[in-house]
């Protein structure tokens, strides 16, 4: 039994804007671990990813931040303290990470 066609949504594709905006190694673990375990500092954060440098980390906050899929919030405090959360932007991809979950139980069984 062959899979049914992948559907064909009319207009432009928006696929290149969206890998452009969490595509990566580093951005998906990223959103995932504010989405699902809230706000965190930067060093929580390194804590959380394994292998990523100090200098990509914070490239991939900047550009999350950027996005507007990171919220950064400083505190004037002695030490620093920044914090990073997800905005509502990253909060609606919740369904989408659900959905890769879902994807890859189902295929890794096919395996």
């Amino acid at each position: 039994m062959s899979e049914p066609p992948v559907p064909v949504i009319e207009g432009v594709c928006p696929m290149p804007n969206i890998a452009q905006l969490i595509g990566g190694k580093w951005k998906l673990i990223i959103l995932q671990i504010l989405i699902f375990q809230g706000t965190k500092r930067f060093g929580e954060l390194r804590k959380l990813i394994d292998g990523i440098t100090q200098t990509m980390l914070t490239n991939q906050l900047r550009a999350l931040e950027k996005d507007g899929l990171v919220k950064r919030q400083v505190y004037p405090e002695v030490p620093l303290r920044v914090e990073y959360s997800a905005t509502q932007r990253a909060l609606d991809l919740e369904d989408m990470f659900h959905a890769m979950h879902a994807w890859w139980e189902k295929t890794k069984l096919q395996n």
